[in-house]
């Protein structure tokens, strides 16, 4: 099946012949001057993306992609991909008018797979199961390989990703017992404090423990007033940038934050931005960001 062609609207599996470099299909596409439209897959959420990226598939449309460049970062999204609008509202319009062959989405986040299958066929992705999401996430990545034909893709993205993590595994040794404290600031005086997420699961092969055992939201975080983190006398504590510049200024500038003991003993550290709901890709930036700011030199 050439990249022109479309799927049976009655069978949602995309064509495995199709999957090669879509950003390459969207140039094809200008270069013709409009006449070849590309087989293309958008998706209005950022966790298919990372998985159709991880898999070596280009995006042809991903939801917020300024935010997604704030808030994610990694893997970086190329410039032929466009961007469809929210990720909770996204343009139906312009979905519509971008005739996608498939659609890929988180389940239970966005519009309704009635409203997206009235645009293309489709498949939605669980970010989590409530108990272990990156475990979910590596599930969902072979979905995906099975419905594109890259389940050797796949395969190897994941022997990668077990390797990395082995490599890294080392820089933790001398690091001591310390719990760990994630947060990331919000308008004061609150933070945000991470638990049950797939960078969890990275702490856990790493043995380091989660300093937090207070409550969680599904998506494994929380908004806590600053008050709270005085309680952590021996963690260490990272603090994700956001480009929340202001809040962070802010936060740093009160009396409270500055007698925190973490703060006092020169436990604390701003690090790069790493997006807490993702699958494997972020599972990895979190990892070298971590050994970086906790770890052992390289």
């Amino acid at each position: 099946m050439s990249i022109d062609d479309e799927p049976n609207s009655d069978n949602p599996t995309p064509p495995a012949d199709r999957d090669g470099a879509l950003a390459a299909a969207v140039a094809d596409a200008r270069r013709a001057g409009g006449r070849r439209r590309p087989a293309a897959r958008g998706r209005p959420e950022w966790l298919p993306a990372e998985l159709l990226l991880a898999l070596g598939v280009t995006p042809y449309g991903v939801a917020d992609i300024p935010n997604y460049r704030l808030w994610v970062n990694e893997p970086a999204l190329p410039d032929s991909v466009i961007d469809v609008g929210l990720r909770t509202e996204p343009n139906l319009e312009l979905l519509t008018q971008m005739k996608p062959s498939f659609i890929v989405w988180s389940a239970g986040y966005g519009p309704s797979p009635e409203k997206l299958a009235r645009i293309a066929p489709g498949r939605g992705f669980t970010f989590s199961d409530g108990k272990r999401p990156l475990a979910m996430a590596q599930r969902s990545l072979l979905e995906m390989a099975d419905l594109l034909g890259k389940t050797q893709q796949a395969k190897r993205h994941l022997a990668e990703f077990d390797a990395l993590m082995e490599s890294l595994r080392p820089r933790f040794a001398g690091r001591g017992d310390r719990p760990l404290l994630m947060i990331s600031a919000r308008s004061p005086p609150r933070a945000g404090v991470w638990r049950k997420l797939p960078v969890r699961e990275v702490l856990d092969r790493f043995g380091i423990k989660n300093a937090w055992h207070g409550e969680a939201a599904f998506w494994g975080s929380v908004s806590v007033g600053i008050d709270r983190l005085a309680a952590f006398n021996e963690a260490d504590v990272i603090c994700f940038d956001h480009g929340n510049e202001r809040d962070m200024a802010q936060l740093l500038a009160t009396p409270l934050w500055q007698a925190m003991p973490f703060v006092r003993a020169g436990r604390f550290q701003r690090v790069p931005a790493v997006w807490f709901y993702g699958a494997t890709l972020s599972a990895m930036h979190f990892a070298r960001v971590l050994a970086d700011a906790q770890g052992s030199p390289a």
